[in-house]
């Protein structure tokens, strides 16, 4: 790599690190309130850092376009990070999930309809910020949320009868996650001014890198303690959320090639005690910890990670294509 290269890898990231910091601010002065208490319950995620993923992949998808992290562009970071925060607060409640990023989780303090309104109130400020980009900016907006409720709702009913689970799980990924990170690569190359081929080509990558992202945290929601993820090891098997690793065990079970420890695990969960056992929790959790269905999972979100780096293959080799790629790794390389 030459020195101009890597100067110009280097003044990138400094510039998505400014317009990140930028971010920042306004997402505390969207989410102010004059009422205190008010101010503390819609505040409270936000407050309590992230990777701030999405807003990211706006700036860097800006630089593909000629008017980089524009005042467009910024107030498209604020739209799509403010939604995540939104789809967070029910997330929790759906999920009685206790921690959040390290912190109690809104419904613990709060109550459960006080962090429903809350997560109402923070997606109605993402839409009046989404308002002043224009009328095909609140179609993308829209459309998105549709996708996110409709993969949280099709997880909640499962797969009808005759669908295959795993390419129904994988299509839930890609509505509740991969469609808000696609319209955060969408609205940093089209509000940009990047050319109509280039957008689309982002498009497709955030929608993969959306999918090796939760396959990720499948693995990450078992392989990892709370004080690493900042989420309770096994909330979407307390929950009866059958995720990849349970998947993969149950069309193991099917073709009739699911190994011993794989039946013991299916008998484990079969019995129903891990809603109000945290033996029989643990000890699920420990037993797919040590079961290469994990180990499955994760090439799965490696493969992903890898198709979404072939939808951008075509783009010029410039430091901004190397950027995302990086990005594309890093999402899945927490779990390598």
């Amino acid at each position: 790599m030459s020195n101009l290269s890597q100067q110009r890898i280097d003044e990138l990231e400094d510039q998505i690190s400014d317009g990140l910091v930028q971010v920042e601010d306004r997402l505390t002065q969207v989410l102010a309130d004059n009422r205190g208490v008010l101010d503390d319950i819609v505040g409270h995620l936000a407050k309590a850092g992230g990777k701030r993923m999405r807003p990211g992949l706006v700036l860097l998808c800006s630089h593909l376009g000629p008017r980089p992290s524009s005042e467009e562009v910024l107030r498209a970071c604020l739209v799509v990070e403010l939604t995540h925060l939104a789809t967070l607060y029910h997330d929790d409640v759906m999920d009685s999930a206790p921690t959040r990023r390290g912190v109690n989780a809104v419904q613990r303090v709060w109550g459960n309809n006080r962090a429903v309104l809350a997560g109402d109130l923070v997606f109605a400020r993402a839409s009046q910020v989404v308002a002043t980009l224009g009328p095909e900016a609140v179609l993308q907006h829209a459309v998105t949320f549709d996708r996110l409720c409709r993969g949280q709702l099709n997880e909640t009913f499962g797969p009808e009868a005759g669908q295959d689970p795993v390419e129904f799980y994988i299509q839930v990924l890609a509505d509740k996650t991969g469609s808000l990170v696609a319209q955060s690569a969408r609205f940093g190359a089209e509000l940009s001014g990047a050319p109509e081929a280039v957008t689309k080509a982002v498009v497709q990558f955030g929608e993969k890198i959306g999918v090796a992202f939760q396959l990720a945290d499948d693995v990450i929601d078992l392989s990892s303690d709370s004080a690493d993820s900042g989420k309770t090891p096994g909330t979407d098997l307390r929950e009866g959320v059958d995720t990849m690793p349970i998947l993969l065990l149950r069309q193991d079970a099917a073709r009739g090639v699911l190994d011993e420890d794989g039946q013991k695990i299916l008998a484990e969960l079969s019995r129903g005690a891990l809603v109000s056992e945290d033996a029989a929790l643990e000890r699920v959790v420990q037993m797919l910890r040590a079961h290469l269905v994990l180990e499955r999972t994760r090439q799965l979100a490696f493969s992903w990670c890898e198709d979404a780096k072939a939808a951008i293959a075509f783009l010029e080799d410039t430091e901004v294509k190397a950027a995302l790629e990086k990005f594309a790794d890093t999402l899945v390389d927490r779990i390598a």
